[in-house]
């Protein structure tokens, strides 16, 4: 078992690493059991897998156990299942010293805990992902959103979980493609600061993507201790040190908002699509030498994961995907942060990005069918 720490003063918590945590939840979540009842919040599929196991542990320890369903899928994130979420916590009588319990992926995560942020004017909440991408990125730096008619994520507020329990075990009930949308996050990782982890990854990332449990808990941890140490140095993204945790959303979400936040294109495929362009944009403003671009390409195409616009399943061509980003919520003044790279491990926030010039880069990479 590994214990990370997030370092926020009053607002720090831990996040504990142990296969097979699920099979003992009782004691993990026991501190914030608190009048004897608990709160869970789970999409339809993972309940179907996970509840009846964790619903008979709690009530064998005497703790009831109320779960709210939300329908799978990223279309969840948005104001008419927050409204549902909202009213049901209510109705069931929530206080402000109840602790409400996500368990799920990225959405369940990032819903739940806006919820609970605006609840009774903010509420506890504990993280229990179990996709591999809100386990190595969402479920940790609290940051809690829906998505809008305008954009991803353009309505949250920050609100830290009191604890986060990472069961990598519960990953084998994964399917492939979830798995591969996930690894684009911990990749992200090494490419931001780390070259080694990157050269890890290269020799490693078939036997994380398999299961094998050494080298997934590896990347695990590793990507957990990276995030804990930035979002310990800027919370909140008021420098830009937090923001390099962006890197390859901006791209990304762009990608996303063309492909209608949906199954054709998963955030994490977006996003390692999305990293991928942001360095062969390095390249072509001469920050890095295309090989970087070159080789992060063959690394996703060994895992088999997207990596160009075309297999992305984009058609928009560059002026409409620069105007997905003009929505952006990292948009001041009229200019876009963007993440580039001197080199893999060598990310800096650039605030100079011309969007047309972004947008002819586009263009080029739908010519080449990159």
């Amino acid at each position: 078992m590994a214990r990370l720490n997030i370092a926020l003063g009053q607002r720090s918590y831990e996040i504990a690493v142990e296969a097979g945590a699920l099979d003992a939840v009782v004691e993990h979540i026991a501190p914030w059991a608190k009048r004897g009842r608990t709160l869970w919040v789970s999409d339809s599929n993972v309940a179907t897998r996970h509840w009846a196991m964790i619903a008979a542990q709690l009530e064998a320890a005497g703790i009831a156990a109320i779960l709210h369903i939300v329908p799978a899928g990223e279309a969840s994130k948005s104001w008419a299942e927050l409204a549902r979420l909202t009213d049901w916590l209510l109705s069931e009588g929530i206080e402000r010293s109840d602790t409400i319990f996500a368990l799920g992926g990225g959405m369940i995560g990032d819903l739940t805990g806006f919820a609970a942020s605006i609840v009774k004017r903010g509420c506890d909440f504990v993280q229990v992902p179990t996709t591999l991408l809100a386990q190595v990125d969402s479920s940790v730096g609290g940051k809690t959103a829906i998505n809008t008619a305008a954009g991803k994520n353009l309505v949250g507020a920050f609100h830290q979980p009191r604890f986060v329990l990472i069961d990598p075990q519960v990953l084998s009930t994964l399917a492939p493609r979830e798995m591969r949308a996930g690894y684009a996050e911990v990749v992200k990782y090494g490419l931001i600061d780390d070259a080694p982890f990157f050269a890890w990854c290269e020799a490693n990332g078939v036997a994380v993507l398999a299961g094998d449990p050494e080298a997934l808990d590896h990347a695990i941890v590793t990507s957990v201790a990276a995030k804990a140490r930035i979002v310990g140095e800027d919370e909140r993204e008021t420098r830009d040190r937090r923001a390099l945790l962006n890197l390859g959303h901006t791209f990304g979400h762009a990608l996303e908002a063309d492909t209608g936040f949906g199954e054709r294109l998963l955030h994490g495929e977006a996003v390692g699509v999305g990293m991928v362009l942001a360095l062969q944009y390095s390249a072509r403003r001469g920050l890095c030498d295309t090989q970087d671009a070159d080789r992060v390409a063959a690394h996703f195409r060994a895992c088999a994961m997207p990596v160009t616009l075309q297999d992305a399943g984009v058609t928009a061509d560059g002026t409409a995907l620069v105007d997905h980003m003009r929505h952006d919520k990292k948009m001041t003044g009229g200019t876009l942060p963007f993440l580039l790279t001197r080199g893999i491990g060598q990310t800096f926030v650039c605030h100079d990005v011309d969007l047309a010039d972004v947008a002819d880069f586009l263009n080029e990479m739908h010519a080449r069918g990159a």
